[in-house]
């Protein structure tokens, strides 16, 4: 097979990419899908997209190549560059012209008259009529045309965007490198900007678009989903995302139809989503998820969705007042109260309290009374301080 830098489905290239250029563990002896040309072939086409963005280290395996980037360097997510290579057939593109070119001089044409127009234009080699019908359906969908109904004939016109988009060029810039499906905001500029720069920007979520517009759609129709991963399949009904502040990892918080209770699933191991026609006769209502919401530290609701009580104390100095406020923005679900002149205290009911240890551990050194109704948590807690105390017990 002849390379080429096109694509017809986004999930192999996906999953290609994560393995070899974002976690960088694996070497051309590990690509176990097809054979090695292939390999090769995706190698030369993802380096024609990324080949500015890509170097390799040396092991004694062979080469690994992976992505480095300086994201205060770069003026737009260079992944974005692989959902702008989808394979077309010639009639595709051609037909997409003509389409556009043959509604731009009318107000609205019926399908027999965009069909003699198009013979016209063709001469010979006119797509069939149901090609035409389909690629019309098709952009009616994703809102390129409109359509309207006169008697028993359907009528399509161009849709209206009376959009200004020049008045919203920084906001597009912003949105494209920060928000979750921010690909779309680079498909509608026209440029790119180099507007805005980040000292921590997190593009791997770019992998998860397709997946995550998906979900979005899910959530919009409140249709349940089937996702798919490597190990199994589930039928959920897709409620939230959570987009990690420290991490940037992108999680789907649904009602799982097999555990009949709230679950989190992480975007980058889902590798589809099918939305199937389903009518739930039991369904968690807007007070039942508010509740839960309510409990949740980071991404787990625990192993049976049982609520653990942690509180603990911190010593503040005269003059530390930045601690209290930091404590106030970081509390979460938590509440804190002042004990006296110098102690403040935090509480909580969580699901999981083991995911609060990295916040407890920013504390050590001021907590003077550690209490949890899970003992794994004071004991994981007590293991760190001892394993920091080895660390510098000959330092003078």
């Amino acid at each position: 097979m002849a390379y080429s830098e096109l694509i017809k489905n986004f999930n192999g290239i996906r999953d290609y990419i994560r393995s070899f250029y974002v976690y960088g563990f694996n070497h051309r002896n590990d690509y176990t899908q097809k054979s090695a040309r292939s390999y090769d072939n995706e190698r030369r086409r993802v380096e024609s997209w990324l080949g500015d963005y890509m170097t390799f280290g040396q092991d004694n395996e062979g080469r690994r190549f992976y992505i480095s980037v300086d994201s205060r360097a770069i003026p737009e997510n260079p992944l974005y560059r692989a959902f702008r290579t989808k394979s077309f057939t010639d009639k595709d593109i051609m037909l997409h012209f003509h389409i556009l070119d043959i509604l731009t001089s009318v107000e609205s044409y019926s399908v027999n008259d965009i069909l003699d127009e198009l013979s016209e234009r063709f001469n010979e080699n006119l797509p069939e009529e149901s090609t035409i019908r389909k690629k019309l359906a098709e952009y009616v969908k994703i809102g390129l045309l409109t359509r309207e109904k006169n008697g028993k004939e359907n009528f399509y016109r161009l849709s209206e965007n009376k959009i200004n988009l020049e008045s919203w060029t920084s906001a597009l810039a912003f949105f494209s490198e920060i928000a979750p499906l921010g690909v779309i905001g680079s498909f509608i500029s026209s440029e790119r900007q180099g507007i805005f720069y980040f000292k921590h920007h997190y593009i791997l979520n770019t992998l998860e678009s397709e997946i995550l517009c998906d979900l979005f759609t899910a959530i919009n129709d409140k249709k349940v989903v089937k996702l798919i991963t490597k190990k199994l399949n589930v039928k959920v009904l897709p409620l939230k995302i959570y987009v990690g502040t420290q991490t940037g990892r992108q999680y789907l918080l649904a009602w799982s139809l097999e555990i009949t209770r709230f679950y989190f699933y992480r975007l980058d191991l889902i590798e589809d989503v099918e939305i199937i026609n389903e009518v739930l006769t039991e369904i968690p209502d807007e007070k039942d998820l508010s509740e839960f919401c309510a409990h949740v530290w980071g991404v787990s609701g625990g192993l049976n969705n049982e609520l653990t009580s942690i509180n603990f104390t911190v010593y503040v100095d005269e003059g530390e007042e930045h601690i209290i406020q930091r404590l106030k923005r970081e509390k979460r679900c938590g509440t804190i109260e002042k004990v006296d002149a110098n102690h403040w205290r935090f509480s909580a009911e969580v699901f999981d309290a083991l995911e609060m240890l990295p916040f407890l551990r920013t504390f050590i050194g001021r907590i003077t009374d550690l209490q949890c109704s899970d003992e794994r948590v004071i004991e994981r807690f007590n293991q760190d301080v001892q394993a920091l105390s080895e660390m510098y017990k000959d330092v003078v």
